[in-house]
């Protein structure tokens, strides 16, 4: 179901029309609240934004994978991977939302 991505520009122009703050000033403001979740998830803190959901942090060990092409086995190595997990008010926001658009339809 391909939509409209949602940039960074469009939450700081929702700021500027829900806040009335100027609009570079609604920009940065989008821009500390990114960069405090980043940071928080690089201390290895779990994010947790009321209503919505939370981003955390999980270690994956070292592993053996294979190439799907030629079959051979291919070390992956040990990383760190985002994880986040929808708050259930969110969930049933969206599933409301899509119930709705259906019935339209």
């Amino acid at each position: 179901m391909p939509g409209k991505t949602l940039t960074r520009a469009d939450l700081a122009e929702a700021v500027f029309q829900k806040v009335g703050l100027p609009r570079n000033e609604s920009a940065e403001l989008v821009e500390m609240v990114l960069k405090q979740v980043i940071t928080g998830l690089e201390r290895g803190e779990t994010v947790k934004l009321s209503s919505f959901g939370s981003f955390g942090i999980r270690e994956k060990g070292e592993r053996v994978g294979r190439n799907p092409k030629t079959g051979e086995e291919v070390p992956i190595t040990p990383r760190r991977v985002l994880v986040f997990r929808a708050s259930n008010i969110m969930k049933t926001q969206i599933n409301d939302a899509l119930t709705k658009k259906k019935a339209a339809e």
